[in-house]
């Protein structure tokens, strides 16, 4: 015990003395001070065993780049949007001459291998969407592929994020769950909502160019539309089942003609001869553009995909409260167990959905993307320079500003404009794009629209907007557990809720468990919109003086009521479908009482 405290005592004493050698040279001018402690600094951390170690930037690690070269070889896998959705994208990366497939929505088998491989507290997307991919990957393995074959032959394309949504940073959690599974080396492919696809190279073997982006666009059009029309019909439908035969063959219809659509390309001799001025590529892309705005081929196809749903006899006598979806992005467009399959649990229990549709959110990132140019556009103009300066610095800006607001605010009106090209196709029966301007006036204050992440302001704005407009009975707001942008939204509907109380909102927070749990919330919520939707129906059986079985008898007799294309009109203060027929029945008695 002496030993010790001697042994400790004399440590004490040799870190507390410095180096004679260190003395004897400050003294006689040949070290400087800086010198000293740098030496004593590195003699003590020798001691103690606390040598600094240098660290340098982060870089991410490289991987394997995918190439052109290997595009026939290699299936290009992507998935986290609905099956209607990846079923068009993937018909136009055939056209393009891509191999790809689609995953099936995750399930609770993915959200487990998920957990398996990853690292505590990620958000739910990100459990299911790895765990969907290394459960395909295994599955591939089982099916007699080594895992060699696997990572040489396929990759993964998905999206990125931004802001303070952790789903944004899980790039690396994706390679390091698929590093624990086994399938170190596998590639994935990023592509960022500001920035694009993570691929640099000239030689990629995914490009991002312009019969890529419209194909997408084109897809995220037609299955909104067609996606968003048979949740319109099918709470109403008399044969069960029919809308969803019809909408599966619809799509199909779509894929396989997209498929073999020819890809635009300018004449060889035409071609040449711009080759020497690189207008040759400039000249394609405007020619693809124009075929895109004015070209008939798509639409002429959906409405072809009328005449699956043709047949479909519906019943609008039914009284369903209309609930309206909200929330984080994946988990409210997402149709399997990543949102406890909520929509067909809403109308098992007797709802009609109004989904969310993928199209809007391209008009929410330009409008974000108008809002941060208007905010930064001085921001180049330094005010150290002299006044001249300043003022040719300024116009310049405000040129330059103009110009990209003059863009944006084109590509906005073009991109509305494609898409009700197409909802007109159904008798303009889907939703209509939102406004993002009138978005962001109702929601900003209560939640200032420049912080981005997730929604951002957009589930303030639409629990005000479609409460407030009569378009729906209940708002059921769905985001994944922990999700920080959804959290901040939930945050603030306390004061929304407070100064409309009238709103019937449910925020439920979803993930690989809890599934009774939230679904008997939803039906202890449903039950206040039942009642709104009841109460409603009568009132306008009331205000009109019609039965409810002369209006029944009415509906019963008439083809053009039960048709899925009738497009019942806007009314004030009327919500659900039961209740705007009713009201469509009225004006139409008193237009023939009017008649002479």
């Amino acid at each position: 015990m002496h030993d010790t405290a001697r042994h400790s005592n004399e440590s004490r004493k040799e870190r507390g003395t410095i180096d004679p050698a260190v003395l004897d040279a400050l003294r006689s001018g040949t070290m400087t001070v800086e010198q000293a402690i740098a030496l004593e600094r590195q003699r003590l951390e020798r001691t103690l065993g606390t040598q600094h170690k240098q660290s340098g930037q982060w870089r991410r690690p490289v991987e394997r780049p995918f190439t052109k070269a290997e595009r026939e070889r290699t299936t290009v896998l992507f998935g986290g949007l609905t099956w209607k959705h990846e079923r068009l994208i993937q018909a136009n990366l055939h056209r393009l001459g891509y191999k790809s497939e689609f995953l099936q929505a995750p399930d609770n088998r993915a959200f487990e291998k998920g957990k398996e491989f990853s690292n505590n507290g990620l958000c739910n997307p990100t459990y299911f969407t790895v765990g969907n991919l290394i459960a395909y990957l295994l599955d591939l393995e089982a099916k007699g592929m080594s895992r060699s074959e696997i990572i040489d032959s396929y990759v993964f394309f998905t999206a990125g994020a931004c802001g303070p949504c952790r789903f944004g940073m899980y790039e690396s959690e994706y390679r390091l769950s698929l590093r624990n599974a086994g399938f170190e080396g596998f590639r994935i492919l990023i592509l960022q909502q500001h920035g694009g696809l993570d691929q640099a190279s000239d030689d990629a073997g995914l490009e991002m160019n312009i019969d890529f982006t419209l194909g997408i666009i084109n897809a995220f059009f037609i299955a909104d539309v067609l996606n968003d029309f048979a949740y319109r019909i099918r709470p109403y439908e008399l044969v069960e089942g029919e809308t969803d035969r019809a909408l599966a063959m619809a799509i199909a219809h779509v894929a396989k003609s997209i498929e073999r659509m020819p890809v635009i390309q300018l004449p060889t001799k035409l071609n040449f001869l711009l080759r020497p001025g690189r207008l040759d590529r400039k000249f394609e892309s405007i020619a693809k553009f124009l075929a895109q705005l004015f070209s008939p081929r798509l639409l002429k196809l959906l409405r072809q995909c009328r005449t699956y749903f043709e047949h479909i006899e519906v019943d609008r006598t039914r009284i369903r409260p209309v609930v309206k979806i909200t929330g984080e992005f994946w988990a409210q467009t997402t149709e399997g167990d990543g949102n406890f399959r909520m929509f067909r649990f809403l109308e098992q229990e007797g709802a009609e959905v109004l989904i969310e549709q993928i199209t809007p959110w391209l008009t929410y990132l330009l409008h974000q993307e108008k809002q941060a140019h208007r905010d930064r556009k001085y921001l180049d103009v330094s005010a150290a320079a002299s006044l001249p300066r300043r003022v040719l610095a300024a116009i310049a800006v405000r040129l330059r500003y103009a110009r990209k607001l003059c863009v944006l605010t084109l590509a906005e009106r073009l991109y509305a404009r494609e898409y009700e090209r197409y909802r007109r196709v159904f008798e303009g029966i889907p939703q209509a794009m939102p406004d993002q301007y009138h978005f962001q006036r109702i929601a900003h204050p209560y939640f200032n629209s420049r912080i981005e992440g997730g929604e951002g302001h957009l589930e303030v704005a639409k629990t005000i907007y479609y409460s407030r407009e009569r378009l729906a009975h209940m708002i059921l707001s769905l985001k994944p557990f922990g999700c920080l942008p959804s959290t901040q939204s939930d945050g603030v509907q306390s004061s929304v809720i407070a100064h409309h109380p009238d709103i019937v909102f449910l925020p439920v927070e979803t993930s690989g468990e809890g599934e009774v749990n939230a679904q008997s919330r939803v039906q202890m919520t449903l039950n206040d919109a039942r009642q709104s939707a009841r109460d409603e129906f009568n009132r306008v059986l009331d205000e009109t003086g019609m039965s409810r079985e002369e209006f029944t008898r009415i509906v019963q007799a008439d083809a053009e009521l039960r048709s899925p294309f009738l497009r019942l009109p806007e009314a004030s203060r009327v919500v659900g479908t039961a209740a705007r027929t009713a009201w469509l029945l009225a004006k139409r008695r008193i237009t023939k009482r009017k008649l002479p």
